[in-house]
């Protein structure tokens, strides 16, 4: 796991960013910190379900397809507060694959490769639901 971030902005989020492909979990931790949140992120749903422990975050990013288990297993195991905003991302858009992510917990289910400009607005989001300006 790794852990990274600095400044503080305005609506600085702590971020938790599940993504088993490794160029992706970059690229987008990258992102995410340009934009002054603090990024923790793991690769596994082992990895994050012991690392979730651990930590207080505000909103989860995670991958559906994981080498040990899938994203929908990790969020009913994770056992986070309901202010945790959930979004599942997903090669797989179906109708039954957003169906079930919503059943899992998940507020969004984001279909890669997706565009930032959504991510953005679910963050703005999310600052809003916290009480961040």
């Amino acid at each position: 796991m790794m852990s990274s971030g600095s400044g503080g902005g305005n609506r600085r989020l702590r971020i938790f960013l599940v993504e088993n492909h490794q160029d992706t979990l970059i690229g987008l931790t990258r992102y995410l910190e340009q934009m002054d949140h603090e990024v923790f992120s793991a690769s596994t749903m082992n990895e994050s379900l012991a690392a979730l422990r651990k930590i207080q975050i505000d909103i989860l990013l995670s991958d559906i397809g994981l080498p040990d288990g899938s994203g929908w297993e990790l969020l009913q195991r994770a056992n986070l507060p309901e202010s945790v905003y959930a979004v599942a991302m997903s090669g797989f858009g179906m109708n039954a694959d957003r169906a079930r992510s919503k059943a899992a917990g998940y507020r969004r289910h984001l279909l890669k490769p997706f565009d930032p400009q959504i991510l953005d607005e679910i963050l703005a989001e999310v600052a809003l639901e916290q009480g961040l300006p």
